[in-house]
């Protein structure tokens, strides 16, 4: 019986330190400020490194476009000697950081056109993520300084 009780001590004790013990999770979701992707997103060229669109890859699609994150909100691609222009925009929604992109031609472009959620941001590298609300399927975008 002895036996039993301290074993039941000790499993307690455990559990108490082990839900005390200091969270080492960080989150990848911190607010990051729309000053710093401004910045970062007009500090240079640009290139889609990865698209996944909800259930597939299309970073092929945007393979050899440089683009441009204008001061005046506009945004442009360029691939040899074709450009294509749109807009684009940050702000805070829920919390979260948004990049709002938008084009209107062509098709492939307009499939960037949305707000997209700032996950990740560095001074080469932009994380982007979208939850669609229609389907629920998850979209994630990445662009890279050249």
């Amino acid at each position: 019986m002895k036996t039993i009780k301290s074993f039941f001590i000790f499993c307690s004790l455990s559990v108490l330190l082990i839900s005390c013990g200091k969270d080492d999770t960080t989150s990848t979701t911190a607010t990051i400020s729309t000053a710093a992707i401004i910045s970062t997103a007009t500090s240079g060229n640009w290139r889609i490194t990865y698209y996944y669109d909800t259930d597939h890859e299309e970073t092929t699609n945007y393979s050899g476009y440089v683009f441009t994150f204008s001061a005046n909100n506009v945004v442009t691609a360029v691939k040899n000697g074709q450009t294509v222009s749109g807009t684009w925009g940050t702000r805070i929604d829920d919390s979260k950081t948004k990049l709002d992109l938008n084009f209107t031609t062509p098709t492939v472009f307009v499939e960037l056109s949305d707000d997209w959620h700032v996950i990740e941001r560095t001074d080469t590298k932009v994380k982007l993520q979208d939850v669609s609300g229609g389907n629920g399927g998850t979209d994630y975008l990445t662009f890279e300084k050249n």
